[in-house]
């Protein structure tokens, strides 16, 4: 069958004429500056002089696709967004050929929920798997109908899977099984997914050991199945999970004994050799003014800084062998005649703190552990744009569906981010959420992020509220502090507000950000 005649659209010419070559890329690509600082923008009070405007923007007009494009959804693992520092293909090829999102947070930042919120646009309240083990967490718990690609299936889509699913799938089992939705599926089974140099993968059905570094056999399955001929017959949409740069095995020589790390394919081995943790203000350092929970966070004696190191030096280099899959696949989709026409989304499902508040994680309230990247290349999607606006990972979804012109099958959280491409920032609240890891009947924290405001109630009931534009590494908690008093209050009630928002109860509203 011939290919199908693809987008009658204006679509952003991109490397017209000429090749990929990756040999050829210099070590920084452009700055990250221009991907956007840590530093937040001031926001703008509005004429009610409180934190959110009393009148939203106007939704930008936006045209609906006349041709369904393809969608290449790629996400790393823990990846932070300052990690993007040391991705210049990553960063060449998609940040400089599209539109980076620079204020996306995952508002549950942690593996599970943050991908749920991805196979459905709901909040963690809404798809009910708010964390990784126990009570309401991992892949039993959640659940498999009306998904997005249930969705895209629908819309006459074929969805393609591989990597990491959902942390727990393949235990109890689970192996062989295939959730609904997608038509072919090659996912990393538990307890292989963690398991750099021998990942287990479920090929519909089918389980096969790979003697392979985990990145390459997920980079070669996704190219394969771009260059499928049945590519041709329909569009199609690929979720492609890599597990890097999260932690992973098995040790070697020389790994830190008391912190897990990742590992990276042997020829980035010592790449980044006495690479040092990030020079910023708040490492190894809890916020003054915290309440108990921050002030109880763990704190690194000199061998423990030491270890965070190399496992900063190592998480640097496994990203390597990522930054070079996803160039080899933006060139496949050249090769074979696609690239014009698939939209290609890079995120992560959440950020990741090496020291910074003495955490070495992510989950909590910050802002590295929150903020996620997300690049948008692709048809009608505007070139070396970098923009401020709100965004939470819920909203990757719910985009995904109405470009694809799809009825989602559950109630929608989030909302298409494609009118804002082209408008200028906004600001937007967005919910924040976590569960203990090991039980998702204990809630740690519910709160809003608006533009720079930051605000945390613990289960405790103490609180956190931080003005990014002041205080971009969180030093300094204003909770306490009597002159932010009607900011803590707005905050608290719009947190109260939110906190079981469902479809179109959750606020959907655009601000103008200063």
């Amino acid at each position: 069958m011939a290919p199908r005649a693809r987008l009658a659209v204006a679509a952003v010419a991109v490397l017209a004429g000429t090749s990929i070559a990756l040999g050829a890329m210099p070590e920084s690509a452009g700055p990250l500056g221009s991907l956007g600082s840590l530093a937040g923008n001031a926001f703008a009070r509005g004429d009610n002089d409180g934190v959110v405007p009393s009148t939203p923007t106007a939704t930008p007009e936006w045209t609906p696709y006349s041709t369904q494009p393809n969608i290449l959804m790629i996400t790393a693992d823990d990846l932070a967004y300052e990690d993007l520092e040391f991705m210049p293909h990553t960063r060449h090829l998609l940040a400089e050929q599209g539109t980076s999102l620079t204020e996306a947070i995952a508002p549950t930042p942690i593996c599970v929920p943050a991908r749920a919120s991805l196979l459905t646009g709901q909040y963690s309240q809404n798809h009910r798997t708010v964390t990784i083990n126990g009570e309401r967490g991992g892949y039993a718990s959640m659940d498999h109908t009306g998904t997005l690609p249930e969705a895209l299936q629908e819309a006459g889509y074929d969805t393609l899977f591989t990597g990491k699913y959902l942390n727990g799938y393949g235990l109890d089992g689970t192996a062989k099984d295939v959730p609904p939705g997608w038509t072919d599926w090659r996912a990393t089974t538990d307890m292989s997914t963690y398991n750099f140099i021998r990942p287990r993968i479920n090929h519909n059905g089918k389980l096969t050991t790979y003697n392979r570094y985990t990145t390459y056999v997920m980079r070669d399955q996704a190219n394969e199945m771009i260059s499928a001929p049945e590519r041709a017959d329909k569009p199609w949409y690929m979720w492609l999970n890599y597990v890097a740069p999260h932690h992973g095995g098995p040790d070697e020589p020389g790994d830190p004994e008391g912190t897990s790390t990742t590992r990276p394919a042997d020829e980035d081995k010592h790449s980044f050799d006495g690479l040092e943790l990030p020079d910023t203000p708040n490492m190894f350092r809890t916020p003054t003014d915290a309440p108990p929970i921050s002030a109880s966070n763990k704190h690194f004696d000199a061998q423990g800084r030491a270890e965070l190191r190399i496992a900063h030096e190592q998480r640097v280099e496994a990203v390597q062998a990522l930054d070079r899959a996803v160039a080899s696949h933006v060139l496949r989709l050249q090769e074979t005649g696609q690239l014009d026409d698939t939209i290609i989304i890079f995120t992560s499902d959440n950020g990741y703190t090496t020291g910074g508040h003495n955490i070495n994680g992510k989950l909590m309230h910050y802002r590295e552990t929150q903020r996620i990247p997300v690049i948008l290349r692709g048809p009608g999607i505007p070139a070396g744009r970098s923009l401020a606006t709100g965004v939470g990972n819920p909203d990757i979804a719910t985009t995904i569906m109405a470009v694809a012109g799809a009825e989602p099958g559950r109630a929608q959280d989030g909302v298409n981010i494609m009118p804002w491409l082209n408008a200028p920032a906004q600001n937007r609240v967005i919910p924040l959420s976590a569960w203990r890891v090991n039980d998702g009947s204990k809630q740690i924290y519910s709160g809003i992020r608006f533009g720079d405001w930051t605000y945390a109630r613990f289960s405790d009931g103490s609180e956190e509220l931080y003005d990014l534009a002041d205080d971009p590494y969180q030093i300094r908690s204003l909770a306490l502090l009597p002159e932010f008093a009607d900011e803590l209050a707005e905050l608290r009630g719009l947190s109260e507000k939110y906190a079981d928002c469902a479809g179109d109860t959750c606020p959907k509203e655009f601000y103008p950000a200063g």
